[in-house]
């Protein structure tokens, strides 16, 4: 077995009915890496409880917020957007991944289908992936001509003006990975039978194509310094830290009461 340095404190730690089912899930057993999760675990409750916050607050002063989760494949945006949401309120939140557009929606404008999924008062609505399927996914994978996304990147900024000066709240994340990293993941998703639904034709695509990812990875977020909401670029490839950033931004672009009593 590994050799792990363990401190007093990281020992008291695993001594517990907690520490041990967590140690003793992971093989081969690593002593640093059931601390890690441990500590994660206490972290994400804490950020959690204060989700609950923000929630309360926001249903009691009719608040609309909407929570952007954008990145390459297999880059964790369902599991971040699980630990956000699986402690507060499901009658308050909706998670939207929307499928390709019908035939009828191709002739609408092109924003047009995902307004219809915006906030109603008091409500948090999470987007995995959004619009932005016309600023990367689109275009590398020729699902739009080039016209339609230079109207895109010409109306975008604008449009996200609107939906703030509208009153919405709106925060805008993207989760990156290394190229390495994505391939180990789509390895565990294919010899995974539980996870084969996962696998699109879209992802079987991105190693070959993660070059021209990258390019218009950059010009999105290039023309994203014109708009007034940045993206918050959150450092993926380990999936726990990842999702504590990302909980974290969120609490920390919403203005809501810290000392809300619950």
């Amino acid at each position: 077995m590994e050799k792990h340095t363990v401190t007093e404190k990281d020992a008291e730690k695993l001594n517990s009915k907690k520490g041990m089912r967590v140690l003793l899930s992971q093989k081969p057993y690593n002593l640093s890496k059931a601390v890690r999760y441990l500590d994660y675990e206490k972290k994400l409750k804490k950020l959690q409880s204060e989700l609950v916050k923000l929630q309360t607050w926001a249903i009691q002063n009719n608040e609309r917020v909407i929570v952007v989760f954008e990145g390459r494949d297999a880059a964790g945006k369902g599991g971040a957007i699980r630990r956000t949401t699986e402690r507060i309120n499901p009658r308050h939140i909706r998670i939207v991944a929307l499928p390709k557009p019908s035939e009828e929606e191709k002739t609408q404008w092109y924003f047009q289908r995902y307004i219809s999924q915006f906030p109603k008062a008091g409500e948090i609505v999470f987007f995995d992936r959004s619009w932005y399927n016309r600023a990367v996914v689109e275009p590398v994978n020729g699902f739009c001509t080039d016209e339609e996304y230079t109207i895109f990147m010409n109306q975008v900024n604008d449009f996200e003006r609107m939906i703030t000066e509208s009153g919405i709240r709106l925060v805008k994340i993207y989760m990156s990975i290394s190229k390495s990293e994505q391939a180990r993941r789509f390895d565990e998703i294919k010899n995974d039978p539980l996870k084969h639904w996962k696998m699109t034709k879209v992802d079987e695509k991105a190693q070959e194509l993660w070059d021209t990812y990258t390019k218009y990875k950059k010009l999105m977020f290039e023309n994203n310094k014109n708009g007034n909401i940045p993206f918050k670029v959150i450092r993926a490839n380990r999936k726990t830290s990842a999702r504590i950033e990302v909980i974290q931004h969120i609490l920390d672009s919403v203005p809501y009461d810290k000392d809300l009593k619950i």
